[in-house]
């Protein structure tokens, strides 16, 4: 029976890991991206002092291997497994050793509270911190299964409200409700009823967030005004589970007959929600998301190889097209071999949101219009929803000043990241050309890309007009990326004139 339950165990945990791993890494990367962890004391108090800021502090230490989708693939693998054996371990205490739900039909709905986080996860802004704010609840839970009646656990019960509160948020109250299906005074269970509900009213004024927040999750995710569905189904599946396993042991039902029967359960469950959890994953965002990381790390061959196998054709997805076309000068034979969206798919206008200006701004900056490139990563940055910083924005704010002289606010950003696990080693590299104008000149890339800036200052919008790019070709014939914007320029426009104008140039450069 236990060789079963292992193998069932086993094989959800693979499944998930895989999962992940190859169907999904990169919305992975895309919630790294999008936070900022420091080991630093400072940073820690700001979101420990939180409700819900243990969760939330281990969520963000977690999501920060996401850097590596395998990593975190392992990480969601190894929790959502420990959420299914917890509730197990949870509802078998609630019972008696001649009634195992692990032992019967009802191991099956041990893996329903896993699943559900699953799904939770598939939304691409669905923080780690609700995971852990589930789990860590479970384990407080399971905990005080093990303590003897009486009035230590009582006064217990009193101080572990307030505490899992602060530790995991509001989720504690599947805590509470757990409790309830334990013989409790009556007068005693209402004054902890009351002492729960009244702690997100006095916390509201004292904590800086908005009062509702404190009542259904301050960073379980990122949209500030989203209700956490599939986290709070998670939660409270695992109370209706131990309610079920109550009313049947109550009854005196046996609740197992076959040592197959386990198995028929979880398998029952596993086709059942594993087949739900297929067809809510959206992989449109997935491909989206994989080309906007193929152009952070720079991976034009990558990003040529996937566009011959599959053109796409959304919008991002056509910028870094285009993007990598032309780092290999391909971009003017080969325009209109792949799917365009005109001038959108080109130089796309700014949008005010966190994630579609990165493919654009990263086009930006290997154009050399690395002031144009600063002010959109900047404000993407400031857009992130949860108010988090981004590793990836303080990365590419830290080289567009350094290449325009900016170094004490590029030292800025370097200093932070000097305080991160995986972004040290470049910090601590890069802080070495501060001020060092021999060395960036050498540099391969700043060097470069500072030869190409327009020395000449000049008023812009988010839309990127011809002129823009004539003065950046024109202004340096070497910048061979600004001369394949710009032919592709005059060729989705139709202006002839200025592209025989631009050849014409060319040969006589030539």
């Amino acid at each position: 029976m236990k060789i079963i339950r292992s193998i069932c165990t086993l094989l959800f945990g693979v499944a998930v890991v895989l999962f992940f791993g190859l169907a999904y890494p990169h919305h992975l990367h895309y919630q790294e991206q999008y936070q900022l962890f420091l080991f630093d004391s400072t940073y820690w108090w700001e979101v420990v002092k939180l409700s819900g800021g243990i969760a939330d502090l281990l969520g963000r230490f977690c999501t920060q291997f996401f850097l590596f989708a395998w990593v975190g693939a392992l990480i969601i693998g190894a929790m959502l497994t420990a959420v299914q054996l917890q509730t197990l371990q949870l509802v078998n205490s609630w019972t008696s050793q001649a009634a195992k739900p692990s032992e019967g039909w009802l191991y099956g709905l041990s893996f329903v509270p896993s699943f559900l986080l699953w799904l939770f996860l598939l939304d691409e802004n669905a923080l780690l911190g609700g995971v852990w704010a589930v789990l860590l609840t479970l384990h407080a839970s399971w905990l005080f299964s093990k303590l003897p009646k009486g009035r230590v656990q009582r006064v217990l019960l009193v101080a572990a409200i307030p505490i899992l509160y602060w530790m995991v948020g509001p989720v504690c109250i599947v805590f509470f409700f757990l409790q309830a299906l334990r013989p409790q005074r009556s007068a005693w269970y209402c004054g902890v009823f009351v002492l729960l509900a009244a702690m997100p009213i006095l916390l509201s004024y004292y904590l800086p967030v908005p009062a509702d927040k404190l009542w259904y999750g301050i960073h379980y995710h990122r949209y500030p005004t989203e209700i956490p569905v599939l986290l709070w189904a998670a939660a409270f599946s695992i109370f209706v589970l131990a309610l079920i396993i109550r009313v049947l042991t109550h009854w005196n039902k046996a609740l197992q007959t076959s040592f197959l029967i386990p198995l028929f359960s979880f398998l029952s469950v596993f086709i059942g929600m594993g087949s739900l959890v297929w067809t809510s994953s959206n992989f449109k965002a997935e491909k989206v998301m994989q080309y906007d990381f193929m152009a952070c790390h720079q991976q034009w061959n990558r990003i040529l190889e996937t566009i011959n196998a599959e053109k796409p054709n959304n919008q991002i997805g056509v910028t870094v097209q285009n993007l990598a076309l032309a780092m290999h000068g391909l971009l003017g034979d080969h325009l209109f071999d792949y799917h365009q969206n005109g001038l959108h798919g080109l130089l796309p206008d700014v949008e005010s949101d966190a994630t579609s200006p990165m493919p654009t701004a990263e086009a930006f900056y290997q154009l050399g219009m690395i002031n144009v490139a600063q002010r959109t990563v900047f404000e993407a940055q400031e857009a992130i929803l949860d108010f988090q910083k981004s590793a990836r924005c303080y990365k590419r704010l830290a080289q567009t000043n350094l290449i325009n002289g900016s170094y004490e606010v590029a030292r800025k950003y370097l200093t932070a990241l000097q305080k991160t696990l995986f972004y040290r080693g470049w910090a601590n590299e890069t802080l070495s050309l501060l001020g060092d104008e021999k060395a960036i000149a050498k540099h391969p890339e700043y060097g470069h890309l500072r030869q190409f800036a327009y020395d000449k200052d000049f008023y812009f919008s988010d839309h990127v007009p011809p002129e823009m790019l004539e003065r950046l070709y024109y202004g340096n014939t070497d910048n061979r990326l600004a001369y394949e914007y710009l032919r592709a320029y005059y060729m989705l426009t139709g202006d002839r004139e200025s592209y025989a104008k631009l050849l014409l140039h060319t040969s006589t450069k030539q």
